[in-house]
């Protein structure tokens, strides 16, 4: 079989800045109540009119990732887009970044694992290439969740966590044995979906059911978060998830030169950081200016720790993430 290895890295974030004492005058917050529990700083909204979307923000990270890969649009084979806030309750993004790039009919796929879904993403896309398939797949994480959260105190714990985003990577077919994608890693444990969830809209609770129940106070069409036992289960998962792709490799803690975890917040990447004894040059964050992306967060920091110089070619990288549903994901990497 081939191997597959990431040959470009795009990212793409709106300009518009919103900062934790921005949202302090649209409920009742503060910047060090949101930065002690979070470590969160501030993150980029959609503004309206600007002209962006799940879709069109996809496709300028995509469109970076091409240029740095050096493939042509006619050279991708497969799309498979990442989101848990489509532009569409259907069709889904990747046929629209299809059309947008002018990419010719290949298969689009949309993953909906939510903070998991690049890593999700990531591995259908190895697949495909390590069976030969496929020679260029192109693999994006976006999303807006700024056109979908509840901007009062009633959503503070959830709204002040979240920003909007993109980031996309080329996956290409190697023959060099050892390089690239060397496993990925993934796992659900559904019993706990309603624990980290948005239940409607739904086909099972669709909009005239939500409008007749309006006005209400737990409204069922904004995101619910247990946060203490996510950050709970999270930090089980993260640690057993990024073990056993070490252990699947024959590499050590020691061995890894750059982990990328899913910016959920900033006291589970430390927390899992201190477990594993690794320094703040193994470890990238940027939650603080981003907020959690998604399934943007991973491609968007692994983007930029290209970009700043800290992976490197050779250099063992490893992802994780951890995310609604429950799902939780790693993949480790020979850059």
């Amino acid at each position: 079989m081939y191997t597959s290895r990431i040959t470009g890295m795009g990212k793409y974030v709106p300009e518009n800045i919103v900062t934790n004492d921005d949202l302090s005058k649209l409920m009742d917050t503060n910047d060090a109540w949101i930065q002690e529990r979070t470590g969160i700083k501030e993150r980029r909204h959609i503004k309206k009119g600007d002209g962006n979307s799940t879709a069109v923000m996809g496709v300028k990270a995509a469109e970076m990732a091409l240029e740095r890969a050096k493939v042509s649009k006619d050279d991708i084979d497969m799309i498979v887009f990442a989101t848990l806030s489509p532009d569409y309750y259907f069709p889904g993004c990747g046929v629209q970044v299809q059309e947008l790039m002018g990419i010719h009919t290949c298969p689009a796929i949309d993953v909906r694992n939510q903070c998991s879904g690049f890593v999700y993403a990531l591995s259908v896309a190895d697949q495909f290439i390590k069976t030969g398939m496929y020679k260029n797949v192109l693999v994006i994480g976006s999303e807006n969740h700024s056109g979908g959260l509840d901007f009062t105190t009633r959503g503070r714990s959830v709204s002040v966590i979240f920003g909007d985003g993109a980031g996309a990577a080329v996956l290409s077919r190697s023959e060099v044995d050892g390089h690239g994608i060397l496993s990925t890693h993934l796992h659900s444990e559904g019993k706990h979906a309603l624990e980290l969830s948005l239940k409607g809209p739904s086909t099972n609770h669709w909009v005239p059911q939500l409008i007749e129940e309006n006005p209400q106070e737990d409204i069922p069409y904004y995101p619910y978060m247990n946060g203490q036992f996510v950050f709970k289960n999270a930090v089980v998962r993260f640690s057993e998830v990024i073990m056993e792709g070490l252990k699947a490799n024959n590499l050590e803690v020691s061995d890894i030169d750059m982990l990328v975890p899913h910016q959920a917040n900033l006291r589970i990447s430390q927390f899992i950081q201190k477990k594993f004894q690794l320094s703040d040059y193994q470890v990238y964050n940027n939650i603080q200016r981003y907020g959690n992306t998604t399934a943007a967060s991973i491609p968007i920091a692994l983007c930029e720790a290209w970009e700043e110089g800290k992976v490197k070619e050779g250099d063992t990288v490893v992802l994780a993430a951890f995310g609604s549903g429950f799902t939780w994901a790693s993949a480790v990497i020979k850059w």
